[in-house]
């Protein structure tokens, strides 16, 4: 199966979970989604762009390459469960340097791969397919593998080593449910595939509805825009019970005029203590790629609403968005309580 690497079908964000006929519906994961092709070569796992994933998931590899002979390309993600629900903090664990401590690590806490599509299999390409007629080719060669297949709905998943197919329904009702989470395992929302649509590379075909959440945050700091013209983010924080302000995350996503009018509104709190006793954003580290880190404390006077998608280690998994400015909030009051 030697040729370009493969793109992942994509998906486009969307407030609500699509209604109507014609949809079906399947759980967002919280992994690392990865493309998995097995062929007379072994099997091979590579990221979302195309980075190698098998060396830090050697039990997924040894699973999938010990099952009845098939070759395939498959898509998916692969997910660390841990007492009933996903644990994200945990999957990052495994992605070490050094090899020893990756063989520790996938003998102690073993990941799980969870199937959703399928592009080729025993030398046929079925990207054409419609995506029902994918889910059947799919389902086959779980079947055909000696995996799993789909449980009733996202708790149905377990710790690994395991291959599992993932859960599906055209039950808008189930579907919310499954968006709802009320199981608590943690998936970052729902992705919607039209019945009739083939697999696209690259392209996004899809619907995903990820949950977002608002909080009422502290502006701490800023950093500058990369021409120095104004304002380039706004670094988030919250008070704990000891009433120290600790880092959150960041809001960027202004435009020209937005950066140079905040770098006013911020001038006259310059200086300030800020995140001095608590968490504060981080210097230069090997994840921020040449990028400049330096920040500017402010008085911690300024309260703004945010949405933003999930936690992780008590901070904001990803960019916050502003959505309005609150005045009437005491700083004071944006405290960890609220989340």
């Amino acid at each position: 199966m030697s040729g370009p690497p493969v793109r992942p079908m994509l998906a486009k964000s969307q407030e609500e979970v699509p209604a109507g006929d014609g949809w079906r519906y399947e759980p967002k994961w919280d992994g690392f989604r990865a493309i998995v092709t097995r062929d007379e070569g072994g099997v091979t796992m590579n990221s979302r762009g195309d980075r190698p994933l098998g060396r830090y998931f050697p039990e997924l590899v040894g699973l999938l390459h010990g099952q009845s002979a098939a070759t395939y390309v498959m898509d998916g993600e692969i997910l660390m469960v841990a007492n009933g629900v996903m644990d994200f903090e945990t999957l990052q664990l495994r992605l070490h340097p050094a090899a020893s401590r990756v063989n520790k690590l996938a003998g102690e806490i073993p990941a799980t791969f969870v199937a959703f599509d399928l592009l080729e299999i025993d030398g046929r390409d079925v990207r054409p397919l419609t995506t029902d007629e994918r889910r059947v080719e799919l389902e086959r060669l779980i079947e055909r593998l000696g995996a799993e297949l789909a449980p009733d709905g996202p708790a149905g998943l377990h710790p690994g080593p395991a291959l599992i197919l993932t859960p599906r329904t055209d039950d808008l009702t189930v579907a919310r449910r499954w968006f709802e989470d009320v199981d608590g395992v943690g998936q970052d929302g729902i992705v919607a595939k039209r019945a009739e649509q083939r697999y696209v590379e690259g392209e996004r075909v899809m619907v995903k509805v990820k949950h977002h959440r608002t909080a009422d945050c502290v502006v701490g700091g800023y950093r500058l825009a990369r021409n120095g013209d104004g304002v380039g983010s706004l670094l988030l924080g919250l008070y704990d019970d000891a009433g120290s302000l600790q880092y959150v995350g960041h809001t960027s996503a202004f435009n020209a005029k937005e950066r140079r009018e905040l770098r006013e509104i911020l001038a006259p709190l310059e200086g300030g203590s800020s995140f001095g006793e608590g968490r504060s954003p981080g210097g230069p580290s090997r994840w921020s790629g040449g990028r400049d880190t330096e920040w500017v404390p402010l008085e911690p006077t300024l309260v703004c609403e945010v949405r933003f998608e999930r936690l992780q280690g008590g901070r904001f998994r990803h960019s916050a968005s502003v959505v309005r400015w609150r005045t009437d909030r005491d700083p004071k009051s944006c405290t960890f309580d609220q989340l």
